[in-house]
C-alpha cells in the first residue's frame, strides 16, 4: 500500500487508539491484551489502530492485519514529553513494522538539545521512507513539523503541554480548523473526543480522520467520567 493509499483508506473514519502503559488497569506485564481491544475495533469497522510499545504494534498487526500508527512512550530525564522522543523509540517502531510512526513535535524541552523539527530531520535522514505523524499542541508546532518532513499532523498534544494546559473540556475544534486551513497534509483530530457527536463534528470541519482512545479502550477513564457525573 502506498502512502496515499494508506491515507485514503482512513479518510473520514475513526482511528481507534488501543494503548495500556505501566500503571494502567489493562497493562499486563507478562502478555499484552491490547490485541483484543484491536480485534473489537476491527469488528466495529476501524481501518487503522494507534498503539504504543513494540509488542503491541507486533501483536495488533498480527491479530488484525490493519495498518498501525506506532509510538513508544518512555520517560527520560530532561525531556518533558514521552511519545517517541529519541531515535531508540523510532528504531523500535520501525523494527515492529509500524505503518506510521507518531512523534512528539511540541516545543517542550528535549534532553538532546534539539528542537522537534531538527529531530524530525534526523529521523527522515535515517529512514527516508518513514511516514511520520506529528503529535502537536499548537498550529505553529504543526506548521514547523510539516516543514521539517512530517507527513500528517495531529492535535494530539493540545491541553497536555504547559502552553496549552488551559485547553480542557471540549475538543479543540478551532485548532483543527486552523490546521486544516493552513496545511496541505492530512490533519488528524485527536484529544478529548469523548462522544460520537464530537467525532462527527471533527470530520465535518475538515479533519482527515479522528483518533478516539480513552472513550473506547480505557475503562478506568470511562468509569471515572460516569462517577464524576453522578457526584456532580
Amino acid at each position: 500500500m502506498t502512502k496515499q493509499e494508506l491515507f485514503d483508506s482512513v479518510k473520514g473514519t475513526i482511528i481507534i487508539s488501543c494503548q495500556a502503559t505501566p500503571g494502567e488497569p489493562l497493562y499486563v506485564k507478562e502478555k499484552s491484551i491490547m490485541y483484543l481491544m484491536a480485534r473489537a475495533a476491527k469488528e466495529a469497522g476501524a481501518k487503522m489502530i494507534r498503539t504504543s510499545s513494540k509488542r503491541d504494534i507486533l501483536d495488533i498487526k498480527e491479530e488484525t492485519g490493519l495498518p498501525v500508527i506506532g509510538l513508544i512512550k518512555r520517560e527520560y530525564p530532561g525531556y518533558s514529553g514521552r511519545i517517541t522522543m529519541t531515535m531508540r523509540e523510532v528504531d523500535e517502531c520501525m523494527d515492529a513494522l509500524a505503518d506510521i510512526v507518531s512523534i512528539d513535535c511540541t516545543d517542550t524541552e528535549r534532553g538532546d538539545g534539539l528542537t522537534a523539527p531538527e529531530f524530525l530531520k534526523q529521523v527522515k535522514e535515517k529512514y527516508p521512507n518513514i511516514i511520520i505523524m506529528a503529535d502537536c499542541a499548537t498550529l505553529e508546532e504543526a506548521v514547523a513539523a510539516y516543514e521539517a518532513g512530517a507527513d500528517l499532523v495531529g492535535s494530539t498534544m493540545n491541553g497536555y503541554t504547559a502552553a496549552t494546559a488551559h485547553c480542557k473540556g471540549e475538543p479543540n475544534y478551532d485548532l483543527v480548523k486552523q490546521m486544516v486551513a493552513t496545511l496541505p497534509c492530512p490533519v488528524i483530530a485527536e484529544g478529548r473526543v469523548h462522544t460520537p457527536e464530537q467525532a462527527k463534528k471533527m470530520l465535518e470541519i475538515g479533519a482527515w480522520a479522528v483518533v478516539v482512545g480513552g472513550a473506547i479502550t480505557r475503562p478506568l477513564e470511562i468509569a471515572n467520567r460516569f462517577m464524576d457525573a453522578i457526584k456532580k
